[in-house]
């Protein structure tokens, strides 16, 4: 279980977003990507139970704290990163939480239920990844949770449909009542108007979310933060194109290219080396 391979093969905005750190930061946040990926890949792993699933994010728990024999390379080097970044476990089961959320009927009723499953799988990921990036300003903290609630609900939108085929409702029923929106039309993937304003309600939402983000970085912590600004330039260009296109969410899988992804990570770096020259 090799972390730079599993960074790799994920193809995720994220790993693209680590070309912007130092050798060092870059190989300890690809160990700690590595470690999020394995437990997402379990929770959604079609292969397993319930109860297999079950017992290998409890293995994980383990693992955090201890070693056992039988434990993957990945946990010893997670618990190496544990250490030299003073991080606690308890900031990792964090997202085992989260994770473990998805093992069950996914509904939420209100946006209050729905958000503490946002800062588990994507807060508490940012949280654990700015103390590897390392920052001066404890503010970084609060930019950090809400990125992570924008990431997460930019995800959400974009994979209704396939979240949907997995059994998975995340768009809160409190939301789809609002907008005369059933969960019988979303099962039918019915395109219409409702649909379209419960869309821009949702999109509204991570905006502000983004926007209170990028209030809440601090200026002496804009150099450290490039990776995750990178993610949050991504985003919201995805976030934007979605709007812009109607949502079509049900017949497209929205991505931006390759080169699109490699011109917020060169306009993120530009924008550093200009804040540096003053």
């Amino acid at each position: 279980m090799n972390a730079a391979k599993i960074t790799r093969e994920s193809k995720s905005n994220l790993a693209l977003a680590f070309v912007s750190l130092g050798r060092e930061r870059r190989q300890d946040i690809t160990v700690f990507y590595a470690f999020c990926r394995v437990i997402d890949d379990i929770a959604d792993s079609t292969e397993l139970t319930p109860h297999e699933k079950a017992r290998d994010l409890t293995a994980w728990r383990q693992w955090l704290r201890e070693g056992t024999p039988d434990e993957p390379t990945l946990a010893r080097d997670l618990r190496d990163l544990i250490a030299k970044y003073s991080l606690t476990p308890a900031m990792l089961e964090e997202i085992i939480d989260g994770v473990e959320m998805d093992l069950h009927n996914v509904r939420y009723d209100s946006f209050d239920e729905l958000r503490l499953y946002c800062y588990r799988v994507a807060s508490a990921v940012g949280l654990v990844s700015i103390e590897i990036f390392g920052y001066r300003n404890p503010a970084c903290r609060q930019y950090a949770i809400q990125l992570g609630l924008a990431l997460q609900m930019t995800n959400i939108i974009r994979d209704v449909g396939k979240d949907l085929s997995n059994g998975r409702i995340y768009l809160p029923q409190r939301d789809l009542a609002r907008f005369d929106y059933s969960e019988e039309d979303l099962r039918l993937k019915k395109y219409n108007e409702p649909f379209l304003r419960l869309m821009e309600f949702e999109a509204a939402r991570a905006e502000a979310f983004f926007a209170e983000a990028a209030s809440l970085l601090p200026r002496e912590d804009r150099r450290s933060m490039v990776a995750a600004e990178i993610m949050r330039s991504i985003y919201q260009a995805l976030l934007r194109r979605m709007k812009s296109d109607g949502f079509r969410v049900f017949e497209k899988e929205y991505r931006l290219s390759r080169l699109e992804k490699g011109g917020h990570v060169a306009a993120q770096l530009f924008r550093v080396c200009l804040n540096r020259r003053h």
